[in-house]
């Protein structure tokens, strides 16, 4: 029985020691030439203006959240876009509502000034 996980015990042997070797090696054999220009935070090819520890407004991260959500309910419209035709008139009222649910979520973020950005 024990022989069975063996090909297991291989694969997580080579999943784990991989990484570790690699890294280990890069931190070995990489050139260590610290200066303050590598050093620097990278702002997409512009110097970056103040600490990279700066605060952000509670607003910077519910915007985010927003996106995030308003994104991942736009996914699920791609798998029913496939099987439109399989859906029937079942599947567009239950698209129809979701999407309703959805634009009335958007219009409270309005309302509230979820998406003004002062």
């Amino acid at each position: 029985m024990p022989s069975d996980y063996f090909p297991v015990f291989v694969f997580l042997l080579i999943a784990v020691g991989f990484p570790v070797m690699i890294i280990a090696l890069s931190s070995i054999v990489g050139p260590r030439k610290p200066s303050p220009e590598k050093l620097m935070p990278y702002e997409c090819g512009v110097d970056p203006i103040g600490s990279a520890r700066k605060r952000l407004s509670v607003k910077f991260y519910i915007v985010a959240m927003l996106f995030v959500v308003f994104d991942i309910e736009a996914i699920f419209l791609y798998p029913w876009a496939v099987i439109f035709k399989d859906l029937g008139v079942f599947g567009v009222v239950e698209m129809g509502l979701f999407i309703v649910i959805l634009f009335v979520g958007l219009i409270y973020a309005w309302k509230k000034g979820v998406l003004e950005w002062e």
